[in-house]
Protein backbone atom coordinates (compact mmCIF):
# COMPACT_ATOMS: atom_id res chain seq x y z
CA UNK A 1 0.00 0.00 0.00
CA UNK A 2 2.74 2.21 0.83
CA UNK A 3 4.46 1.82 -2.65
CA UNK A 4 0.80 2.40 -4.52
CA UNK A 5 0.73 5.98 -2.39
CA UNK A 6 4.23 7.20 -3.23
CA UNK A 7 3.55 6.11 -6.72
CA UNK A 8 0.66 7.84 -7.20
CA UNK A 9 2.61 10.70 -5.20
CA UNK A 10 4.99 10.63 -8.10
CA UNK A 11 2.71 10.43 -11.00
CA UNK A 12 0.78 13.43 -9.71
CA UNK A 13 3.94 15.48 -9.36
CA UNK A 14 4.93 14.54 -12.65
CA UNK A 15 1.66 15.42 -14.08
CA UNK A 16 1.67 18.73 -12.26
CA UNK A 17 4.91 19.92 -13.67
CA UNK A 18 3.88 18.96 -16.87
CA UNK A 19 0.98 21.70 -16.71
CA UNK A 20 3.37 24.39 -14.96
CA UNK A 21 4.08 27.65 -17.61
CA UNK A 22 7.77 27.14 -19.68
CA UNK A 23 10.28 29.04 -18.68
CA UNK A 24 10.58 31.92 -20.66
CA UNK A 25 13.51 32.17 -23.11
CA UNK A 26 16.26 35.11 -22.93
CA UNK A 27 15.22 38.26 -25.09
CA UNK A 28 17.51 37.52 -28.55
CA UNK A 29 19.76 40.00 -28.72
CA UNK A 30 19.10 43.38 -30.05
CA UNK A 31 20.66 43.56 -33.26
CA UNK A 32 17.69 44.03 -35.24
CA UNK A 33 16.22 46.62 -32.35
CA UNK A 34 15.04 50.06 -33.64
CA UNK A 35 17.60 52.52 -33.56
CA UNK A 36 17.18 55.35 -30.93
CA UNK A 37 14.42 58.00 -31.38
CA UNK A 38 16.09 61.42 -31.82
CA UNK A 39 16.11 63.97 -29.33
CA UNK A 40 14.98 67.44 -30.43
CA UNK A 41 15.65 70.77 -28.52
CA UNK A 42 13.24 73.63 -29.83
CA UNK A 43 14.57 77.13 -30.48
CA UNK A 44 12.02 79.33 -31.05
CA UNK A 45 14.76 81.78 -32.62
CA UNK A 46 15.07 79.87 -35.75
CA UNK A 47 11.65 80.38 -36.52
CA UNK A 48 10.84 84.23 -36.11
CA UNK A 49 11.22 84.72 -39.64
CA UNK A 50 7.77 83.27 -40.08
CA UNK A 51 5.95 85.91 -37.71
CA UNK A 52 3.78 88.12 -39.97
CA UNK A 53 3.67 85.47 -42.15
CA UNK A 54 0.63 83.52 -43.73
CA UNK A 55 0.58 79.57 -42.07
CA UNK A 56 0.96 77.18 -44.67
CA UNK A 57 2.37 73.77 -44.51
CA UNK A 58 5.67 75.34 -46.02
CA UNK A 59 6.04 77.54 -43.75
CA UNK A 60 5.06 74.93 -40.54
CA UNK A 61 7.69 72.81 -42.39
CA UNK A 62 10.79 75.35 -42.85
CA UNK A 63 9.37 76.64 -39.22
CA UNK A 64 9.91 73.45 -37.58
CA UNK A 65 13.40 72.65 -39.72
CA UNK A 66 15.06 76.01 -38.81
CA UNK A 67 13.35 75.92 -34.87
CA UNK A 68 15.08 72.40 -34.94
CA UNK A 69 11.59 70.98 -33.71
CA UNK A 70 10.82 67.32 -34.11
CA UNK A 71 6.96 68.69 -34.02
CA UNK A 72 4.58 71.74 -34.87
CA UNK A 73 1.44 72.81 -34.03
CA UNK A 74 -0.58 76.18 -34.82
CA UNK A 75 -2.65 77.62 -32.50
CA UNK A 76 -5.52 79.57 -33.24
CA UNK A 77 -7.89 82.52 -31.40
CA UNK A 78 -9.54 80.66 -28.87
CA UNK A 79 -8.77 77.04 -29.94
CA UNK A 80 -8.40 74.69 -26.84
CA UNK A 81 -4.62 73.53 -26.53
CA UNK A 82 -3.31 70.73 -24.06
CA UNK A 83 -1.12 72.38 -21.48
CA UNK A 84 1.72 69.69 -21.56
CA UNK A 85 5.27 70.66 -21.56
CA UNK A 86 7.03 69.54 -24.93
CA UNK A 87 10.83 70.85 -25.66
CA UNK A 88 10.87 70.09 -28.84
CA UNK A 89 7.58 71.01 -30.19
CA UNK A 90 7.38 74.59 -32.25
CA UNK A 91 3.91 76.48 -31.43
CA UNK A 92 3.07 79.18 -34.10
CA UNK A 93 0.04 81.69 -32.58
CA UNK A 94 -2.08 82.16 -35.67
CA UNK A 95 -4.36 85.60 -35.61
CA UNK A 96 -8.16 85.29 -37.39
CA UNK A 97 -6.93 86.27 -41.00
CA UNK A 98 -4.35 83.33 -40.87
CA UNK A 99 -1.06 85.06 -40.24
CA UNK A 100 1.83 83.88 -37.64
CA UNK A 101 1.67 85.96 -34.87
CA UNK A 102 4.23 84.62 -32.45
CA UNK A 103 6.42 81.45 -32.32
CA UNK A 104 7.56 79.74 -29.26
CA UNK A 105 8.28 76.38 -27.70
CA UNK A 106 6.70 74.07 -25.30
Amino acid sequence: MKTQSLLSAVAGAILLSACAAPASAPPPASASAAPPEPVFQCNADGARFAVGQPLSPQLEAAARVRAGAGTVRALKPGEAVTMELNGGRLNLDVDARGRVTDVRCG
